[in-house]
Parts: structure tokens; sequence; C-alpha cells
């Protein structure tokens, strides 16, 4: 049985980043990826592609066939996809039983109402595939209470949509820091807790003060269907990544069980046993936003340190070969 990832979000969230870094990272702990491109407007990736939608359609071709915009242009694509689906399960059906990553467009509307996504992912799941949606926004919408609201009606309304294990991310949590100073402690924004406290600051906000009512009614709304909450990610950090991965691989199943084919048990081993423990809100905001600097500095010192040990390791053996 294969497993997936479909990693969605809006424009400038990390998607792309994030799936090169996931490639890269389960390469490095020996399980079998693909990645995937489902973006007809991404020319430049950085990661290899198993399958590239734009081998079919372009958005430049689109837009100048159809004479849509950039928006229109996207959702017409995918539409095509849908029509042509044969071809996407004609070349996943080559991937055996490889874990793959959608990289998704980011309109936004895809994965909100439209429904050609949707249908896409039903004709994957015929297939035997165990999907689970990744969905990234930047963690910087959540030191506005304005913009921590609206990331909270996306994420509920794609959970809503796609009917898929979900899982929420606050991605580039590295340089939270650099955006100011957070109303609340980081577990308030992950875990969604009380949003009434909220309200005060939103009313407050001349932006939204007249939408009081209107802020009341959301904060309720999304409290009712008590479904959102948020994982974080530093994308070049290994801890967070491992962290993640282990959320991921719970909600899709793949940790009950080893994948045919996966060629991870030792991973598997790993994961069971609570490798990357310490991750939870508290520490991410001890690591990233209390004492960003301080932590920096250690693993700087903690390389420097290993480096010096593997030249003096290298130095020693080097001598001893000398003798002979």
């Amino acid at each position: 049985m294969p497993f997936a990832q479909l990693v969605i979000g809006p424009p400038g969230s990390g998607k792309s980043t994030y799936c090169n870094g996931m490639h890269q990272f389960m390469s490095a702990i020996g399980r079998k990826c693909q990645v995937v491109n489902l973006d007809p407007a991404n020319d430049n990736t950085s990661y290899p592609c198993a399958l590239d939608i734009r081998d079919i359609i372009t958005l430049e071709q689109v837009m100048d066939e159809e004479g849509l915009g950039p928006n229109g242009g996207v959702m017409y694509a995918l539409e095509e996809l849908e029509e042509n689906v044969e071809w996407l399960e004609e070349g996943l059906s080559r991937l055996d039983n490889d874990y793959v990553l959608f990289d998704c467009p980011g309109q936004v509307e895809l994965f909100t109402h439209h429904g050609s996504l949707r249908k896409i992912l039903g004709k994957i799941a015929k297939m035997g595939y165990r999907m689970t949606v990744i969905h990234l926004v930047d963690a910087h919408y959540i030191t506005d209470p304005a913009k921590y609201i609206s990331i909270l009606l996306l994420s509920l309304r794609s959970m809503l949509q796609l009917d898929l294990p979900h899982i929420n991310v606050l991605s580039k949590i590295d340089i939270l820091r650099d955006y100011g100073p957070l109303a609340f402690n980081l577990d308030f924004y992950t875990e969604v807790q009380d949003l009434s406290y909220l309200l005060p600051l939103l009313d407050n906000d001349p932006r939204t003060k007249k939408f009081a009512k209107l802020n009341e009614a959301i904060v309720d709304l999304v409290e009712s269907f008590a479904l959102v909450s948020f994982e974080t990610l530093a994308v070049e950090d290994k801890k967070s990544m491992t962290h993640l991965l282990q959320a991921i691989d719970r909600a899709g199943g793949y940790a009950f069980g080893e994948a045919e084919g996966a060629g991870d048990s030792v991973w598997a081993v790993a994961m069971r046993g609570g490798w990357a423990e310490g991750m939870e809100a508290r520490d991410v905001q001890e690591r990233w936003i209390d004492y960003r600097d301080e932590f920096d500095e250690k693993e700087r010192r903690e390389m420097q340190e290993e480096r010096e040990r593997l030249e003096e390791k290298l130095k020693e053996e080097e001598e001893m070969g000398g003798m002979y």
C-alpha cells in the first residue's frame, strides 16, 4: 500500500521548499520517495520530478490560448488534468510503492471550494494510496490577530473540502521572531486554545473593530468544529523535520506498520521509540523565539567541535598509515 503527502498552502508558504527538504530527508533515512509537481506555474523545481504536470500543460500555454489570468489559468490547468487523469494514474503506477509527495499550486480556491483537485485525489485514492494533507501556512500570520483568524478559517475550510487526514503546519518557524512579538505564547496558536482572548485585540485594531460581531461569530464557528490545530516546521532543522514526519506517519497510518518496499525498518523502530521527542510548543518557542541566538551559538560550537574531532581523527589515521 503506497503512502503520499498532498502539500497545499497559499503562495509563499514554502511548499516547494518543503517538498525538496522532505525528499532529501526521506532519502537520508532510507525511505524511497518521489515528488510529483502538480503546479503548472512551477517552472523551476529544486527537486527531481518523477512526474510534472508541465509535461502536458503549462500556465503560460493556458494564459496565451485561453486569455486567462494566473489564477484562472491554474484552475483551468487542474480541470484539464482532471479530464486527462489517466496520464497521472499511468505515471504513478510506474512508481510502485514509493512514498509520493504531491507539490500543489498555491491558489487557495483549489482546496477550499473548486472541485477538480478533490476529484483527482479520489482517483488517486482508488489506486490504493493512503494520503495525508500537509497544509503549510507562513508562521508570520500568527503575529497579527486578524491574519491568524484568516488562516484558521482557511485551514478549517480546507479540512472540510478535502476530507482526508490533515495536518496544518506553521512553516518558517525559525524566522518567526523577526516579525515581532506574539501576543500569547506559541501554544495558544498551535493548540487553537480559547479564541475569545483574541477579541479584545481585534476590537483595539482600527481595521477590525467595526466587525466585532463578525469576529465573535467566526471565533465561535472555528471553536465549534474543534478541528484545527498546528504543527510547526523549520525545514532545515533535522529535529523539526523528524517531529513533523512522525506526526504525518501517525495521521496516515504509516507508523503502525512498515510499508512494503519502503526500506526504512530502522526508521520505523526509531519512530515507534519516540525519537525527536521534546518538540512541544514550549520547546519550539524556547528554541526559535525566546533563545534563538543562544541555541544557534550552541549548535555552531558543537559543529565546530565535531569538525575538529574529525580532522584530528583523519590526522591520526594519516600518521598511522605513514608508519607502514
